[in-house]
């Protein structure tokens, strides 16, 4: 058996920066083969994907996540260094610790575990894993999910791995994520000298009224899973530098995090109306990130939820708050998906850690999910 604590230093160890993989794949290949699964690579450009399947019959329990990692920023603003594992005082440092190298150790380890002791399990479990979730999602799971619909393979039942825990480890598990929606605006006007407006036309000043109401605008009221639609404006740029010179555009970029009350669709056309409205000249350009996903209820919920109080002794708490994940892709196969990993207060962040102890908890949660769906 492999013990969780050095899986994940040795996939820490890998410096697997988006889209890197750093061999992280081909160690998890060796790791499960032995076991009876079978590995596939998917590669699709600059992007490692890989599909290890044990069995061939329904139900399908599957494993999702990413070997990949956001950049450790200034390494010497770390304790210690940002690509060697290292332990102090309980916990594990090291970029991907809880994002989400130690999530994939766990799972890793519970299958071994619960093969061990179910070698004749039901069903089939499978692993999806790619080199980049972090990066412009791309050419990751949305591409080996094509491949998978495009012959028919189906999961029933989806863990992804990412920290999903705030305070303890299995306090929370996302069963939903909002969708996402990416509004790149350029307003235009004339350009010209503050002291003559009359021969120019400000764009900032034309958007404004329009910025506001967009601010001020109710999008929806929500439902039990989720909060009312959300749109933050997150970038204005317009100018030349100079203190006399109107700008002849303006760019605003924003973004809608959306609930299932609402469509991606509905959204566009309620913005385009609004824009047309205040009498705009502009292009926009938008970029859709994901649909929103719920699975309120199913076996996998019910599995994960009483894995959780039977192995911690935790009352979980299903929330769909917080940003996108991989489970967007999954999830409109009809899937059952959920997300269960480790306490996410360290992630993307200088000196990121786990909790030793709770890389042991994890193993066993993921190991009980296992045993209630496939046993």
């Amino acid at each position: 058996m492999n013990d969780v604590l050095s899986l994940t230093k040795n996939l820490i160890n890998r410096k697997s920066v988006t889209p890197e993989d750093a061999g992280c794949m081909e160690l998890l290949g060796t790791l499960l083969t032995p076991l009876g699964f079978t590995v596939e690579q998917l590669n699709f450009g600059d992007t490692k994907n890989v599909w290890i399947r044990k069995g061939t019959q329904a139900p399908l329990f599957c494993f999702a996540g990413h070997t990949d990692v956001v950049p450790s920023g200034p390494a010497e603003k770390w304790d210690t260094p940002p690509f060697e594992a290292s332990e102090k005082d309980g916990m594990l440092f090291g970029r991907g610790a809880a994002d989400m190298k130690g999530s994939i150790a766990a799972m890793v380890v519970a299958i071994q575990q619960f093969v061990a002791q179910y070698p004749d399990h039901k069903g089939s479990i499978a692993f999806l894993i790619t080199s980049d979730e972090e990066g412009p999602f791309i050419n990751g799971t949305t591409k080996v999910i094509d491949t998978l619909e495009a012959r028919n393979e189906k999961i029933d039942w989806c863990i992804v791995g990412e920290p999903s825990s705030t305070s303890l480890l299995g306090d929370v598990v996302k069963n939903g994520r909002r969708g996402s929606l990416t509004g790149d605006l350029i307003v235009k006007g004339i350009q010209g000298h503050v002291a003559y407006p009359h021969l120019a036309r400000n764009p900032i000043h034309q958007v404004a009224p329009a910025l506001t109401e967009l601010a001020q605008t109710h999008w929806d009221n929500g439902n039990e899973f989720f909060p009312p639609t959300s749109f933050q404006i997150s970038n204005i740029n317009g100018g030349t530098g100079a203190g006399n010179v109107i700008p002849g555009e303006l760019h605003v970029c924003f973004n809608f995090r959306f609930s299932t009350e609402v469509t991606d669709h509905e959204l566009i056309a309620r913005v385009i109306d609004l824009l047309d409205k205040h009498q705009l000249d502009y292009d926009i350009k938008w970029t859709f990130n994901g649909q929103p996903f719920l699975t309120s209820s199913g076996d996998l919920v019910a599995a994960t939820v009483e894995a959780i109080k039977h192995c911690t002794g935790l009352d979980t708490l299903l929330s769909t708050a917080g940003g996108t994940s991989d489970g967007r892709f999954i999830a409109p196969t009809g899937a059952q998906v959920v997300e269960l990993g480790p306490v996410n207060a360290t992630i993307h962040k200088i000196n990121e850690c786990v909790k030793i102890d709770d890389l042991s908890k994890l193993t066993s949660v993921y190991k009980n999910i296992l045993q209630r769906l496939l046993a």
